[in-house]
């Protein structure tokens, strides 16, 4: 489950390979905030993905934005549920030209 306000500010989290947002791509499996502590689970479009990192620390960023009084943030990038081009949103279909 993805908490709803974490939803909205991961929007400002862009991949920057495809430049589309990590929600819409449906990256972000679960995204909490509880007891002063955030944990995103969330997959690469590719396992072998080299921005893994890069996207991870601009997650981290973004909650801690908008939540400065999280204490701590986990970013985990996982391999399973394999990431499939059907999680993305139809907004980030049209980005991609995809019908």
């Amino acid at each position: 489950m993805i908490h709803p306000s974490l939803a909205s500010e991961l929007t400002e989290v862009i991949d920057p390979e495809l430049g589309i947002n990590i929600i819409d791509l449906g990256l972000v499996y679960e995204a909490s905030i509880d007891d002063g502590a955030a944990r995103v689970r969330m997959a690469m479009t590719s396992p072998t993905c080299p921005l893994g990192d890069v996207i991870a620390r601009d997650v981290e960023a973004a909650i801690r934005r908008h939540h400065p009084e999280v204490g701590s943030v986990d970013v985990e990038i996982v391999d399973f549920p394999v990431w499939t081009p059907e999680r993305m949103s139809d907004n980030a279909r049209s980005m991609l030209g995809w019908k």
